[in-house]
């Protein structure tokens, strides 16, 4: 049940400092763009238009200069190996200071609670086995965006920021109703899914996207102070099936 088919398959190892990095620490990835093209191919486009497949021998040397960084594409491994999710070392001796630069707290601010995220993320970039940052699946409503674009009207909050997995239209709903859906279970055409906890966000959502979403911070402070640092709702999958835009989310 690892989530959307073709989702987070692939995954970038730091060479400098070690371990599967994200944009939390490699924050030119929010710049990128990839599809998959197959079932073991990914075409990844850089911020200059270039694109790089998976299968290029020339991958990681491409991949690496776009993003002025040394990197390396990885699969999933597909024998269960561990070592892989391991994490790298930290960029910091204080931990809590490292905890405040990945998401991007202020010194007034307090960080998020680590109850929402399964415990293997303390030794582990990602739940093993899987790419995500926690939960496989990141639901946001249309009437979340509309709040938060009413509530920081001069950030761009594209929806690209945010990077859900899906984006569900509950009506007239006012503010973040997928708050409320915490222990829910819902049909998305033939799948069943289970909502968890609100998802706490970190510095990723302040970076620059494209020219039309420039880095922000304001969006990560209204977040922080407003939303009790939350946007958006993990969920997992509890049966598998598939679905299309248009859809409804039926709740049992």
């Amino acid at each position: 049940m690892l989530g959307i088919i073709g989702d987070r398959v692939w995954a970038l190892r730091d060479l400098e400092r070690g371990g599967i990095r994200g944009a939390k620490k490699l924050k030119g990835l929010m710049e990128f763009a990839a599809r998959s093209d197959g079932d073991a191919r990914v075409v990844i486009t850089a911020p200059s238009g270039r694109e790089i497949a998976s299968e290029d021998a020339d991958a990681h040397e491409a991949l690496s200069a776009e993003l002025g960084h040394r990197v390396s594409l990885e699969s999933l491994p597909a024998d269960g190996n561990l070592d892989h999710f391991l994490r790298g070392p930290r960029d910091s001796d204080d931990p809590v200071a490292e905890l405040r630069a990945v998401f991007g707290r202020e010194p007034d601010e307090p960080l998020p609670n680590f109850a929402a995220f399964p415990p293997e993320v303390v030794q582990y970039e990602s739940p093993p086995g899987t790419h995500y940052d926690c939960w496989p699946l990141l639901v946001v409503t249309s009437q979340a965006l509309a709040a938060l674009a009413a509530a920081v009207p001069g950030s761009n909050t594209d929806v690209r920021r945010f990077r859900p997995s899906l984006v569900v239209d509950t009506g007239g709903d006012p503010g973040h109703p997928e708050f409320a859906w915490k222990g829910r279970t819902a049909t998305i055409g033939t799948a069943r899914v289970e909502f968890l906890d609100p998802c706490p966000r970190c510095v990723m959502v302040t970076h620059r996207v494209d020219a039309t979403i420039d880095e922000d911070r304001a969006v990560l402070r209204h977040i922080v102070r407003d939303l009790d640092q939350n946007l958006g709702v993990y969920a997992r999958i509890l049966e598998p099936g598939s679905f299309r835009t248009g859809d409804a989310v039926v709740f049992d």
